[in-house]
């Protein structure tokens, strides 16, 4: 048995770095610092490392011919998923830009709601480091932080220093719609978060009250959404009075009608703090299934986040038409290729189309794709890069053991020379 530490994780989206891993052979436990995130997905087992076509096994050679194959005819396949490290990710826009594929990252119908408010107004965000170092107030909306990143509390809030603050334990937190599951947000001291809950549906009516407020424009209604108003009132206050307030929020969790309308009056409030003699940041949560390093692979690479087709002959772009799911639904698609290194419950869409998939070891479908690859998990399996959510640290994954498993990497760049 061998204890590797100070290990990072590719998982929870918040760049835990510090978990001590125990490795014997190929298995792994988690005996330090891990969560309800992290220690699962560290230890999950190795149950199939053979590729399969048409769930009979063969050679990695004969898997790849094969699905070399399947696309060589395909006009538009799609590639969804897009769950990889940065060499994956890189890899993949190759093999889609030589197949005249689409690419979709799985968590891009959520990454939109951000992107939209990002194009059409700008915001003003923070990083993780910003918030261990001067956060005060930290408001959650809409989002059960500690369900999310159960270690975020601890890591940024929490910490024992931070260079501009004297006592961490005197932070505030507010949170606004969504109750906390657990008491991690709970201080050191034994101060509890403020909780201010109502439903999805009426955080844009909330939010809008609560701009309004910032502004200094009155409001005549006593309550909206069930909350008072005197409570938003209270909350419009604190975020005016505090030296360095954030907001947070998942774009995947407002899962109601232009939900990017709501994120974009977060955004204005957070401009609109800014001009009050203070400072406040944003703080969009994500990071989860290589979402944000697909986003970055694919921004550099071609000037657009992820959701980019290539059947052009040149990158196009388009939020809305370019969704896996619905591509599908339409016929416009006539192959899928589905990437998923991190998360072996993640399986492709139900589709009849031919089907490649390329996923962690364990995978179980309802229906066997034509071919099947399995492949290592970066961090775990072996050496990569992946962006955490707040986009400015590529962390550095470590190979914490040989599982024989190839990198996602490999096998793209291998179908890419086949065809």
């Amino acid at each position: 048995m061998t204890e590797i530490t100070d290990v990072p994780s590719p998982f929870c989206g918040i760049g835990t770095d510090d978990l001590v891993i125990a490795v014997e052979g190929v298995s792994l436990t988690v005996t330090k610092n891990g969560c309800a995130v992290n220690t699962p997905a560290f230890e999950q087992a190795i149950t199939d490392i053979a590729p399969r076509i048409a769930g009979k096994e063969v050679s990695l050679d004969v898997a790849v011919t094969k699905a070399a194959a399947l696309l060589k005819d395909t006009r538009q396949p799609v590639f969804g998923g897009c769950a990889t490290d940065v060499n994956g990710m890189r890899a993949l826009l190759a093999l889609a830009d030589k197949s005249g594929a689409v690419v979709d990252n799985m968590n891009f119908t959520g990454a939109r709601r951000n992107f939209l408010a990002l194009q059409d107004s700008g915001w003003m965000n923070t990083t993780l480091a910003e918030v261990k170092n001067r956060c005060d107030l930290l408001l959650i909306v809409g989002v059960d932080l500690e369900r999310f990143a159960p270690r975020f509390f601890e890591r940024y809030l929490w910490c024992e220093a931070a260079m501009f603050l004297a006592d961490t334990g005197q932070r505030e937190v507010i949170y606004l719609g969504k109750a906390p599951s657990g008491k991690a947000s709970t201080s050191p001291k034994g101060r509890k978060a403020q909780v201010f809950a109502c439903a999805d549906a009426d955080l844009p009516e909330v939010l809008a009250v609560l701009r309004a407020l910032v502004k200094g424009h009155p409001v005549r209604a006593e309550a909206v959404g069930g909350i008072a108003v005197s409570d938003l009132q209270m909350i419009a206050g604190k975020l005016q009075a505090a030296q360095y307030s954030v907001v947070t929020w998942a774009a995947a969790a407002l899962a109601f009608s232009q939900a990017e309308l709501s994120v974009q009056m977060l955004c204005e409030i957070v401009k609109d703090i800014n001009n009050q003699n203070t400072r406040c940041s944003g703080l969009p949560l994500g990071g989860k299934d290589g979402d944000q390093t697909a986003n970055q692979v694919c921004g550099w690479t071609t000037g657009f986040p992820a959701r980019t087709r290539f059947s052009g002959g040149f990158p196009e772009y388009d939020p809305f038409l370019y969704d896996t799911r619905q591509m599908l639904d339409r016929g416009e698609a006539d192959a899928l290729v589905w990437v998923q290194a991190f998360n072996a419950d993640s399986t492709p869409p139900k589709t009849t189309l031919p089907t490649i998939v390329l996923g962690r070891s364990g995978m179980v479908f309802e229906r066997e794709p034509d071919v099947f690859i399995p492949v290592g998990t970066p961090g775990v399996d072996h050496a990569g890069h992946a962006y955490r959510m707040d986009n400015v640290v590529a962390i550095r994954l470590k190979k914490l053991r040989d599982s024989g498993l190839p990198s996602t990497a490999q096998v793209l760049a291998a179908i890419e020379q086949a065809l």
